[in-house]
């Protein structure tokens, strides 16, 4: 067969998500809340008002300022640009830095797994800091490799994924201003769990990119709507490697009801918080069960050697959790969503019967 594309994409696989399909689905950081019953009335009263047959509506400039607005720290709309998902904006930044086959990213090991296979999508490289035992991570390790000529961005997820941790913000802050002549994209996905973010930083460093999701905190990981804010240069650079169109007329109007009725998510939020206060505080009472704290919606955890046992006895219990062992600094590790009573309550039942308490 004739090879069509790149030469460095015949020894790749696709992307899929590999998790166990169950009952409860613990295992990918999704909201328990549907939007859709939430907020039904009020966006079906939006529908009303919009047209489909067209490409331009008014719901993409209300859209580009209420998100400005959420966003705070005397944000414009251009300082934002939206996608489906934050994965969607971190695959555009990615190919958008690319100069040439010896471009590389810059990441922490372990962190969010899909910078790698958006690296490879495009033809970018990505090396690694190591995280250390306790989570966290060496800076001048760091600016080492971020340093490089050939690096052409520096990742920092914070909190990180999937560890749950939260990375000091004078350190992040010294990384951004070590690397003037870098674009520095801290990834925010959990930013509402946490409360921590480098929003107020943008106006001192036009380097500085934020990538945020409405799939956690907003209940809308179906929805497929992500964001990122910086500098009106960085923001308008980024759109060249965009289409047009991008985003569905659908999602845009979807999300700008979500924004609308903030206080529902937030309260949200809080009961998941409460919950995961809760929630560790119970795992960490269990003998064998090494829990770790966490700035976001899921608990990581081990019981040591015997953790493929219980991931599988977990499965057979109808509850879904994610395996997150493949880096050694996570070996035997598994991760579970934080999400309703019910589904916190099974699982603890489960982790307890498997333990034999």
């Amino acid at each position: 067969m004739p090879e069509y594309f790149r030469s460095d994409l015949a020894d790749k696989q696709p992307s899929v998500i590999n998790v166990p399909v169950r009952p409860r689905m613990m295992c990918l950081n999704e909201s328990c809340l549907d939007p859709y019953q939430a907020i039904k009335d009020q966006f079906l009263a939006r529908m009303e008002k919009i047209r489909l047959n067209r490409y331009l509506s008014p719901v993409t400039a209300e859209l580009h300022a209420r998100l400005a607005a959420y966003a705070s720290f005397g944000l414009e709309p251009e300082n934002v640009v939206w996608g489906n998902g934050a994965d969607d904006i971190l695959y555009h930044v990615f190919l958008a830095v690319r100069e040439n086959p010896a471009s590389f990213a810059v990441s922490l090991a372990p962190s969010y797994f899909d910078y790698k296979t958006f690296c490879q999508a495009v033809g970018l490289g990505i090396r690694f800091c190591e995280l250390r035992e306790d989570f966290s991570f060496d800076t001048q390790a760091f600016l080492q490799l971020a340093k490089d000529p050939d690096c052409r961005l520096a990742i920092l997820c914070n909190p990180n994924n999937p560890t749950g941790n939260l990375y000091d913000r004078e350190q992040l802050r010294g990384i951004v201003d070590a690397l003037p002549d870098k674009l520095v994209l801290v990834d925010e996905t959990y930013f509402e769990f946490s409360g921590a973010t480098l929003a107020a930083e943008l106006a001192r460093h036009p380097n500085l990119l934020l990538v945020r999701s409405f799939s956690k905190a907003f209940s809308g990981a179906g929805l497929r709507f992500g964001y990122a804010i910086s500098s009106p240069e960085i923001i308008y650079s980024l759109r060249k490697v965009f289409t047009t169109f991008h985003t569905s007329i659908l999602n845009q109007a979807f999300a700008l009801i979500i924004l609308e009725n903030m206080a529902l998510f937030q309260t949200q939020v809080e009961e998941i918080k409460s919950a995961r206060t809760a929630l560790y505080g119970q795992m960490q009472a269990l003998p064998g069960v090494t829990v770790h704290p966490s700035s976001t919606n899921f608990l990581t955890f081990s019981v040591g050697e015997r953790t493929p046992q219980l991931f599988a006895f977990l499965q057979e219990e109808g509850i879904a959790v994610r395996d997150v062992g493949a880096h050694r600094r996570l070996h035997k590790h598994l991760r579970v969503t934080v999400s309703c009573a019910e589904d916190n309550s099974a699982f603890l039942d489960a982790l307890q019967l498997w333990l034999g308490e």
